[in-house]
């Protein structure tokens, strides 16, 4: 089902592993540039270090989207009114969970997302930790009761990927789904 309106989005991206994951959602993003109004992007610094060690670049400074300073509380996405439809974390590190559970909003991040939530939006977290402790599984039943959704970068096999690029559009296939958008991807059981 496609919309017709342009979707505003927010992506976070935080200094958990997987910044592959982000790396497939910028390009799928581009790709559907068509159903987009804006792109705004958050990365913290640990994110940018993460980035660069699992991915050998800097690829993230070359993006057609607006890269906003961590602590920009004049970013537009930092108040309900500039109605930004989508917020995605991707990856999401267990503390940005914890401090969204919480309601802490100490960075452009976590306000973001607290404005997300208070506006009945869509918030999806792209988690990427493992084991979880029973603190992180509490923080994703608030942030699931608070209306979030916790997509885990949990990839799926079916369709066969092969390489780590298609392994994480597995993941990032769903949370373009969940964001609203319309795309051709890998359906189970669909010809």
């Amino acid at each position: 089902m496609q919309n017709n309106h342009k979707h505003k989005i927010v992506l976070a991206i935080t200094g958990a592993s997987g910044a592959i994951y982000a790396k497939v959602l910028l390009q799928k993003l581009q790709e559907l540039h068509e159903q987009i109004e804006t792109v705004g992007i958050v990365m913290s610094d640990n994110a940018k270090d993460v980035w660069k060690f699992e991915l050998g670049n800097s690829d993230y400074e070359k993006l057609p989207f607006t890269i906003y300073n961590k602590s920009d509380f004049f970013a537009p996405f930092a108040s309900g009114s500039a109605k930004y439809t989508t917020m995605i974390i991707c990856p999401c590190s267990m503390g940005t969970l914890a401090r969204i559970a919480s309601g802490i909003s100490n960075d452009l991040t976590t306000r973001a997302a607290d404005v997300v939530l208070k506006e009945r939006r869509k918030l999806i977290l792209v988690t990427r930790d493992t084991p979880l402790s029973l603190i992180h599984i509490n923080n994703m039943k608030t942030i699931t009761e608070a209306g979030g959704i916790v997509c885990p970068a949990s990839p799926s096999f079916y369709s066969k990927p092969q390489t780590f690029e298609e392994l994480a559009a597995t993941v990032i296939d769903r949370v373009i789904d969940l964001a609203g958008l319309a795309q051709k991807s890998y359906r189970w059981s669909e010809k």
